[in-house]
């Protein structure tokens, strides 16, 4: 059996180290830290972290943090993925935000509610935000509902079955019958709204994020008044927002983004 070559043994453990390093910190390292706590020099840290943030083992935040990749996570219980989602989806939302000028959020399932991990706030005076951290019920809200749409059967049934279908407004859905056709609905076109649902004279259009399996891991939204957001405008607003949906799916591994052929095998129990 031949041996390795000392070289690229010390190169491996060198890159182990630097792993460890970034995995142990829930939010990301820089390079100063990272070096520091690896123990590899900051010159060759930095340039085997390049290598893996061009393969899409390690990503940068916009505040120069390295995170654990889409390639990795899989791989690692311990990766905080929703930094990691957060991270790649930033850029993303940044460009929905700018060419919409609307409120822009990301969210996720969690306990069988919807939890907003990130809020870009529309620049406008009168706008429509929440604060990250917000929880929300899935049947009155476009994130909310684009992740139970997409959810798998079984996991969708107990998303289900946890909601109280309190009226937050009169156009709150507001049972279960109910929620299930408008999930139907929500598989076929794609994106999901929410119609003064949570919030009288606010409209919210939101659309799933797909991970490398494929499986639903997270929505994202535009939401604003009805006085900027008409029901004529609806179509071109879920576009863009299923179009940067994909983006970041994409980001995440997934070759094939598109919600809506995974909406026709969900809604036939195949997923």
């Amino acid at each position: 059996m031949a041996r390795a070559e000392p070289g690229a043994v010390g190169v491996i453990s060198k890159l182990f180290r630097i792993l460890e390093a970034i995995q142990n910190s829930p939010f990301g390292l820089k390079l100063k830290p990272i070096s520091e706590t690896s123990g590899v020099h900051k010159s060759t840290a930095h340039r085997l972290l390049k290598h893996l943030e061009r393969d899409g083992y390690l990503i940068r935040t916009e505040a120069g943090a390295y995170l654990i990749g889409p390639k990795f996570s899989p791989l690692s219980a311990r990766a905080n993925h929703r930094a990691t989602l957060q991270a790649l989806a930033r850029p993303i939302l940044w460009d929905l935000w700018r060419s919409t000028g609307e409120t822009v959020n990301l969210g996720a399932l969690d306990q069988g509610t919807l939890l907003y991990i990130d809020v870009m706030e529309s620049p406008h005076e009168f706008r429509l935000a929440s604060r990250i951290g917000t929880r929300r019920s899935l049947h009155s809200t476009a994130m909310g509902k684009a992740l139970a749409a997409f959810l798998p059967k079984e996991q969708r049934e107990g998303s289900l079955s946890m909601i109280q279908f309190q009226p937050l407004t009169p156009k709150t859905i507001g049972n279960l019958v109910q929620f299930r056709q408008e999930l139907d609905n929500v598989r076929k076109l794609g994106y999901a709204v929410d119609d003064e649902e949570t919030t009288l004279g606010a409209r919210c259009v939101g659309a799933p994020v797909l991970g490398s399996d494929r499986a639903v891991v997270a929505a994202i939204s535009v939401s604003g008044p009805v006085t900027r957001i008409s029901s004529s405008q609806i179509p071109a607003l879920a576009a863009a927002v299923m179009n940067a949906a994909g983006a970041i799916s994409v980001a995440l591994g997934c070759t094939q983004p598109d919600a809506r052929d995974l909406g026709f095998q969900v809604s036939f129990g195949t997923n």
